[in-house]
């Protein structure tokens, strides 16, 4: 057809990822590296992410080890555990709620998401 114009579709907003996909993103950039592909850890060194009630247990405690770091050894099954691990306070509220999320709810591990507010309150309240 002369002169008739092709639609044009409207532009639309990327939707936004997912916090698993935004969590895995985070674990692999600054956690794997210590804490292995699979949450195993590495023994005697850096503590695994599996069914610990580290991870599992009280929300407030795990965002403060991300924002403060953690300079104690640990012991998780018998094991002890004893690599510092240094403070992810440079990252966004998002991205540690993002990656707390991600490893509460992999490596064999069922438990509730962290939010950026509850991150934010973390913070605030040094």
């Amino acid at each position: 057809m002369v002169g008739a114009q092709t639609p044009v579709k409207k532009a639309t907003k990327p939707s936004q990822a997912s916090p698993t996909i935004n969590g895995k993103a985070v674990y692999t950039q600054y956690c794997m590296p210590c804490h292995q592909i699979d949450g195993s850890g590495v023994m005697n060194m850096n503590p695994p992410l599996i069914k610990t009630t580290y991870v599992l247990g009280d929300q407030t405690r795990l965002i403060n080890i991300l924002l403060k770091g953690y300079n104690k050894g640990v012991v998780i099954d018998e094991d002890e555990y004893t690599n510092p691990m240094p403070s992810f306070s440079y990252l966004s509220d998002t991205q540690i709620a993002a990656v707390l999320t991600y490893v509460r709810n992999n490596f064999q591990n069922k438990a509730s998401a962290i939010t950026a507010a509850q991150v934010k309150k973390v913070r605030s309240s040094k």
